[in-house]
């Protein structure tokens, strides 16, 4: 793990971090902000790993099928040849809504020769705390933990069971998969449901990305920054998170180590901005009704972070049992910066809220919401702007006086004025 070179999976529920080797590393399900089930990036030894090995022969490369989060992995000896896809299913369903399970699919792909591999499946629930037991049934394998807290994964696969729990050599001749789930499956899964899932998952983010613009410069950037960001952010109830991670260090070796599975209003407001104007109206109108049901009264702070479900007390707490990435501890989960002040997130809120009636004013559902959101944001704003703050930085501090907060309180009072402007108020 020489540094953070991993591709991303998602459906928008959860996410999982791949290296590039296939490795699975990092996952938590039910979802985003759930206990992990993988954990290796935060300890190689304990944390729980998914991982395809093969000999040193083999050449490995790495790539996302374009225009979509499906990850793929290439292992080739020049004679043998086969490719690892990764995906966590979605797709729209006949019935409306979207199929989105708490999964994991690892669709193995025949390319040429009879290629070998092994496997080392290691699940470790509830971020590697206690003992997680693995057993083969006759349908899956199971793994339970044996600790305080009961919680169960499930392993399908096309290959054998018992040769995947031991480690032991398979030889590849025709396509097979995994299947990570939170859930018994009621159904047996298949390699042909599977390879569907994997079509339909495809077809999805194909349309997705098709509302992206083409540009001149940097198109292939621009559309696979727009994915991830997409994959950040939560359809339950349109909450965006700042990161699929806790605890990876802003420094190597020290403390500041954080839990960014939450929603900071400043961050959300910014990528909201950038998505709507890449044409991904949904994903504002989403996160602006996210704002709005967590608004109940006129005159209420906002905080500067939620949880994705409209959490609003993330107690923190530390994993001591879990040695970090490369040795930099604390782990942390729960973030104790839900109760600072911070006078900016006025600014930045406001902002977006103004972009999105200047550019869908005729087509606003919640237009009254907002205008409602707005008079109690200068309400605030104008009694409290003069006040210290933690600032943008989030020190962990006494309150101080910043510029860019005052900066950004003024800045809430003129996009008010400007949204006044646009409802004819």
């Amino acid at each position: 793990m020489d540094n953070l070179d991993y591709g991303i999976i998602g459906n928008c529920r959860s996410a999982a971090l791949i290296s590039k080797t296939g490795s699975l590393d990092w996952c938590c399900l039910p979802e985003f902000d759930s206990s992990s089930v993988f954990a290796k990036i935060l300890d190689e030894k304990i944390g729980g790993s998914f991982e395809i090995l093969v000999s040193d022969d083999y050449d490995i490369k790495q790539r996302y099928k374009k225009n979509t989060a499906v990850l793929i992995t290439r292992f080739s000896d020049g004679e043998n040849i086969f490719e690892l896809h990764d995906f966590m299913p979605r797709y729209y369903k006949e019935d409306g809504g979207y199929y989105a399970p708490p999964e994991i699919a690892r669709h193995v792909r025949h390319i040429q020769g009879r290629p070998k591999f092994s496997v080392k499946y290691n699940p470790k629930l509830e971020y590697a705390s206690g003992i997680t037991e693995t057993y083969v049934k006759r349908n899956f394998i199971v793994s339970i933990t044996r600790n305080e807290k009961f919680d169960t994964i499930f392993l399908y696969t096309s290959f054998n069971k018992n040769a995947v729990m031991e480690g032991r050599e398979i030889e590849l001749t025709q396509n097979g998969y995994f299947l990570v789930g939170y859930n018994e499956k009621i159904l047996q899964p298949t390699s042909r449901k599977t390879y569907l899932d994997l079509e339909r998952t495809k077809v999805y983010w194909l349309n997705w990305t098709n509302r992206t613009p083409n540009y001149r410069k940097y198109n292939k950037q621009i559309t696979r920054s727009a994915i991830t960001l997409k994959l950040l952010s939560y359809d339950k109830t349109g909450a965006v998170l700042a990161a699929a991670t806790t605890s990876l260090p802003e420094t190597i070796g020290e403390v500041r180590n954080w839990d960014y599975r939450f929603c900071w209003i400043r961050d959300a407001s910014m990528v909201i901005k950038v998505m709507s104007g890449l044409g991904h109206k949904n994903v504002a109108k989403r996160y602006l009704q996210f704002i709005i049901d967590l608004i109940p009264d006129k005159d209420e702070k906002l905080q500067i972070m939620y949880g994705i479900n409209r959490e609003k007390r993330l107690t923190e707490e530390t994993l001591d049992h879990l040695s970090g990435y490369k040795g930099s501890k604390p782990v942390r989960i729960g973030n104790a910066a839900y109760k600072q002040k911070q006078n900016d997130i006025y600014g930045i809120l406001m902002d977006v809220i103004h972009a999105q009636l200047a550019k869908f004013s005729t087509d606003i559902e919640n237009g009254e919401e907002l205008w409602g959101i707005t008079k109690g944001i200068v309400w605030i704003v104008s009694r409290h702007w003069e006040e210290p703050d933690k600032g943008i930085w989030e020190f962990r501090t006494e309150d101080r006086h910043f510029t860019f907060s005052k900066v950004l309180c003024w800045v809430a009072l003129d996009r008010a004025v400007k949204v006044a402007r646009i409802l004819k108020k």
